[in-house]
């Protein structure tokens, strides 16, 4: 039996290593075509040549793809060349992540460093491929989020945390912006958290961590078109349970955008 992945068209952020790669890899193997991003054109090329080596995938429907989410210009950028090349997306799969350093860092755009890139990024990459991710009514986009996303306030006075910053304050209020921004109307989209897999990012959470492949199962699961979703909702591996309050929050939703659109550089 086919999979109904099978002609699919996927773009997969921060697919080098972790859960973005073994989706990458779960996604080629069920026949659909990813688009790989990595950090630079070097990360993203590794990565599909070790796929290609090691998993057996077709390089036929492997296209690596590079931006530097610390710079909001190389996102528009990657957006563009993706709309170039594939007009009709039928999968973004949001998941590039840093954990947020130890002292403050602002981004060359002013952000701090995981706002943007866990998420700022994300939010402009989604809307400049909304149209892409619309043609087809089974268009969706799934943002991987983390737990660590009920533990956070989104500063909304200070959302660069200048006046206080604690690493994990930061890391989590970039998943809970992540988790909201999947309720927006624009496009479906749902959050999933995909378990502490050991990957790059376990150190914010502790020592143990399954396999990424575990948590890349979940992530692909929701790339499929045949599992129906709902816009906003949020699964906790496989199971869809309520998020953080905030995250269902029309109020929270909307300021979000504005604050998302203010500093992206977007006016409405």
């Amino acid at each position: 039996m086919p999979s109904t992945l099978s002609g699919r068209t996927v773009l997969v952020t921060g697919a080098t290593s972790g859960i973005g790669y073994e989706t990458a890899r779960r996604l080629t193997e069920l026949g659909a075509t990813v688009l790989l991003h990595g950090r630079t054109p070097e990360e993203a090329q590794a990565a599909t040549d070790r796929l290609i080596a090691t998993a057996g995938i077709d390089g036929t429907l492997l296209k690596p793809l590079a931006a530097d989410f610390a710079r909001l210009e190389q996102v528009e950028n990657l957006a563009h060349a993706v709309v170039r090349e594939h007009p009709r997306l039928d999968v973004l799969v949001n998941n590039a992540a840093i954990a947020a350093p130890e002292r403050h860092t602002l981004t060359a755009d002013g952000n701090e460093i995981a706002f943007q890139v866990n998420f700022l990024a994300h939010y402009l990459l989604t809307d400049l491929l909304a149209a892409a991710l619309t043609t087809d009514p089974t268009g969706r986009v799934v943002n991987v989020s983390s737990s660590l996303h009920r533990t956070a306030a989104i500063q909304w006075n200070d959302p660069q945390r200048i006046r206080r910053y604690a690493r994990l304050a930061a890391y989590a209020q970039s998943q809970l912006a992540l988790t909201v921004f999947a309720a927006d109307p624009r496009v479906t989209a749902v959050s999933v958290n995909p378990g502490v897999c050991d990957t790059g990012l376990l150190p914010l959470y502790g020592n143990e961590g399954a396999p990424a492949a575990e948590g890349a199962q979940h992530v692909v699961r929701l790339c499929d078109p045949a599992v129906e979703i709902v816009n906003g909702a949020y699964y906790d591996r496989a199971e869809r349970v309520a998020p953080a309050a905030a995250a269902t929050d029309d109020r929270t939703i909307k300021r979000l955008n504005k604050l998302a659109d203010l500093l992206v550089g977007h006016t409405a």
